[in-house]
């Protein structure tokens, strides 16, 4: 039994989700963090639980997807988004009324890899983004990551308001 490993990202646009969320990486596949992202897009996946064909694939290319869980493995999903091209996959609890519970996202029995990164978020927080993305009608948020908490100061870590750390 290990305590998860937690990593950071901040939402910079829109400004509204201007938060620093907390998401835990998969437990036995993906990639890990080689470089850190100061603005990259998070562009939410479409269809949502990202089992397949992707319409808006090509606005993946080189960023990052944000997924919802349901209807395939995690497994599958990450390596949807790395054949469209994804930097990484964020995989958001498909219960919007999760803030505290963080899923384990373990290989699937079908022996594949991915090669991206991979981290699961908390389904309210997934929630907050997607909405707060559709209230703007835009078609990505613009995020940081990984963050480094520890480098800021506590009275500048800008936790959503919704979530408890």
């Amino acid at each position: 039994f290990r305590i998860h490993d937690y990593l950071y990202f901040q939402v910079l646009s829109p400004g509204d989700i201007r938060y620093i969320f907390t998401a835990t990486p998969a437990k036995d596949f993906g990639g890990i963090f080689h470089t850190r992202y100061e603005q990259i897009h998070l562009v939410p996946a479409e269809p949502p639980e990202a089992c397949g064909e992707l319409s808006n694939g090509f606005f993946i290319q080189d960023q990052i997807a944000l997924v919802e869980r349901g209807g395939c493995s995690f497994l599958s999903k990450t390596r949807v988004v790395q054949e469209h091209g994804g930097r990484a996959v964020i995989i958001s609890d498909n219960a919007v009324d999760n803030d505290s519970f963080y899923v384990e996202m373990i290989q699937d029995s079908t022996q594949r890899t991915a090669d991206i990164p991979a981290l699961f978020l908390l389904g309210r927080d997934g929630y907050m983004i997607r909405r707060s993305l559709e209230q703007h009608g835009l078609p990505w948020a613009i995020i940081s990551i990984p963050v480094n908490v520890t480098s800021i100061p506590t009275f500048e870590l800008l936790q959503p308001p919704w979530t408890f750390w």
